[in-house]
């Protein structure tokens, strides 16, 4: 079976058996698919992460798939009804809706018009029907006996298959609005669903989950059409299923059967399934889209060795302002007026200026919210700090976690205010140790994200924010608790006792000394200890990506040299002189691994995530009243969809930058385009009543 399911794997995901039993084994055993990617490069060929993922969610689907086909023949051996013929249909199956078809003639059914026929005794004569003859009878007894036929014929997997494929081939999606919505959705985001038709084989994902929600809304009424291929169905059905021995008022009450089977049964089956396929198709484009963006968000360059001052803008209730030190660490907070209603520049810039000079801060850290513009404006204006020197970040989410356990954990004596402009500073100093304390859904990038299947958007996120944490590394001593909790093989439990330890008997001054945590045992300890950094500990190498059982290579490597280990950290003169392939042949490790132990060695304690934070963006206009079609303008992508990417211009309305003015050959925005990246873009349209703005990439 494991041979089978490996091979099942494998045929799923194109990768070659021997990495995928490897990966298989590793997965069973426990490893996380960081750690695999990372550590075991020779037992699985070098697959990366990528690959390594596809596995672990294809061998999901395998499992399912070969636990459904077990239920399925026990189902069938139960009722007597196993033949050799079905027994090799059903160890052929490659797919879930394979197995349910030949299951559909034997699943246990609700009480049905065929139920009650057979319960008149009247199977008999629909056989006898079947096989060419049709009996004297009175018109109730044909019609049940039709209804027998009827449900033969929707379980045929036969019929099934040329339904399928027509929806497939030929269905189209109308939409028409529902009575009494034409001025509701007129004036929605929706709009444009108001009179939409698309045929099934070009649905693209983000218009299916749009219409879905245009449905549940009651805004618009769905159907399927196949036009004029309709007729031609029935009369293929008809072609597959009728007896050649049948004819004359025989066949015609075959044929009126089938046909009742496909109004009836089949074509509604079909388009559950088809709408099933759909869904599925277009909450993986939506999901994968998010997941990208979030990955990109939470790799942003983190403005290391900043003091900043971060202010939750507003109106009425005034601008909260904080002081953070390089690490994030709350100084000082206040209250500015600087926006209406009350409109107090002055008392505005001598708050700021005294927190600036008593705390020597740097930067400043703008969230995005409301009022944002006028006080970014303020700012620039003031003279109190270079306009290069003022972000403006994303504040999504962090009302969320400003109310959640661990920002109260955090800031137990402080309101919801002044841990939401924490947060909003801390995610200028390091995104990613930030934003893992808020539920992904909440960081605001992607789309649709909340009529997509819930389970599968929280397991892709889940995964991406455990990738990204584990791809950067962990200081040991300073990490939260909920970002040591994404390290791999720790989970919360875990991160809860390390944080409990930490707080007892003070820093970590050692990998090993994570041995000492509660509940941290061996296996933990593998698959956590070269995620996790201690700076400054007893052993340099602990500040490395190195796994502690790959200390010893480094010991020999640097005998081979006649050095000590530690003279090979940032020594470039010395690493260039490494035979890593003689190395290998001698046993001393692999030689993917030593590989990786050089790049270490190369940069000791770096950190992946580039950092270009040099200045701020600076944006051109700051008032939508400003565009002008023609105009071009910078800007800064803050969130791609598949339809397109959105511009930040520097005012309130986002412009979009649609994917069909990206070129012919785009397939998809993710191409050409990444969250955060700077742009030149030209305003080709301007809807002043929507407040939409249509943009064309410059270059």
């Amino acid at each position: 079976m494991t041979n089978n399911i490996s091979s099942a794997v494998a045929e799923r995901t194109g990768l070659p058996l021997k990495g995928v039993s490897a990966v298989i084994e590793l997965l069973d055993e426990g490893a996380t698919v960081p750690f695999i990617s990372r550590y075991r490069k020779e037992r699985t060929g070098s697959l990366d992460e990528v690959s390594i993922r596809a596995i672990e969610t294809a061998l999901k689907q395998v499992r399912e798939l070969e636990a459904r086909r077990e239920f399925v023949a026990d189902a069938i051996e139960s009722a007597g009804a196993m033949t050799d013929n079905l027994r090799r249909a059903l160890a052929e199956a490659k797919t879930m809706t394979e197995v349910e078809d030949i299951y559909a003639p034997f699943k246990p059914k609700k009480r049905t018009r065929a139920t009650i026929a057979r319960e008149k005794g009247l199977e008999p004569m629909a056989k006898k029907i079947m096989s060419g003859y049709l009996p004297a009878a009175d018109e109730e007894d044909i019609e049940g006996a039709m209804d027998i036929i009827a449900e033969w014929a929707s379980e045929s997997t036969r019929l099934r298959n040329i339904t399928r494929n027509t929806f497939n081939r030929s269905a189209s999606i109308v939409c028409s609005v529902a009575k009494g919505k034409e001025s509701e959705i007129a004036a929605s985001s929706l709009a444009q669903y108001a009179d939409f038709s698309q045929s099934v084989r070009r649905m693209a994902s983000h218009q299916y989950l749009a219409l879905r929600r245009a449905e549940r809304e009651g805004l618009v009424k769905v159907k399927y059409s196949l036009g004029d291929n309709a007729d031609s169905l029935d009369d293929a059905l008809c072609r597959a299923f009728v007896p050649r021995s049948a004819s004359g008022d025989c066949r015609e009450v075959i044929e009126d059967a089938v046909c009742d089977a496909s109004k009836r049964l089949l074509k509604p089956s079909v388009e559950n399934e088809v709408s099933n396929e759909l869904k599925e198709n277009a909450d993986k484009v939506a999901i994968d889209i998010f997941a990208s963006n979030l990955r990109q968000l939470l790799l942003a360059s983190p403005l290391k060795g900043k003091r900043v001052l971060a202010i939750d803008p507003g109106y009425r209730t005034g601008c909260k302002v904080v002081a953070l030190d390089a690490q994030g660490n709350l100084l000082d907070d206040g209250v500015i007026y600087p926006t209406a209603p009350k409109n107090d520049i002055e008392g505005a810039k001598r708050t700021l200026d005294r927190l600036i000079k008593k705390h020597k801060l740097e930067v400043v850290s703008l969230g995005n919210g409301t009022a944002s513009r006028e006080t970014e404006r303020f700012l620039k204006s003031s003279g109190l700090i270079a306009p290069e020197k003022v972000f403006v970040v994303s504040e999504d989410g962090a009302s969320v976690y400003s109310a959640s356990d661990i920002a109260r954990k955090e800031f137990p004596d402080k309101d919801v205010t002044v841990r939401g402009a924490v947060s909003i500073g801390r995610r200028l100093i390091d995104p990613l140790a930030e934003l893992v304390k808020i539920d992904p859904k909440s960081i605001g990038v992607g789309q649709y994200q909340h009529d997509v299947d819930q389970t599968a958007l929280r397991n892709a996120l889940d995964y991406t924010v455990m990738s990204c944490v584990n791809a950067v590394g962990v200081d040991v001593n300073t990490a939260s608790e909920r970002l040591l909790s994404y390290v791999s093989g720790i989970g919360p439990a875990l991160a809860s006792n390390i944080v409990a330890y930490r707080a007892a008997n003070g820093d970590f001054s050692s990998r090993k000394d994570l041995k000492k945590v509660p509940r941290l045992g061996d296996k933990a300890f593998e698959l956590c200890a070269g995620f996790l950094r201690v700076p400054g500990g007893k052993e340099p190498l602990d500040n490395t990506g190195i796994h502690p059982e790959s200390y010893g290579i480094v010991d020999k490597m640097a005998k081979s040299l006649k050095v000590k280990p530690a003279d090979l950290a940032a020594n470039n003169e010395l690493l260039d002189r490494l035979d890593l392939k003689a190395l290998a042949a001698a046993g001393v490790g692999g030689l993917e691994t030593m590989e990786d132990i050089v790049k270490e060695l190369r940069k000791p304690g770096r950190d992946p995530r580039t950092d270009d934070n040099s200045g701020a963006f600076v944006p051109e206009v700051d008032d939508f009243s400003q565009l002008a079609i023609g105009r071009v303008l910078p800007g800064v992508v803050n969130n791609i969809t598949a339809f397109g990417a959105f511009v930040d211009l520097g005012i309130k309305e986002n412009g979009l930058i649609h994917i069909s003015k990206l070129g012919r050959r785009v397939n998809a925005v993710t191409d050409i385009l990444s969250l955060g990246q700077r742009v030149e873009v030209k305003v080709i349209d301007i809807d002043t009543a929507r407040k939409r703005i249509s943009l064309e990439l410059i270059g």
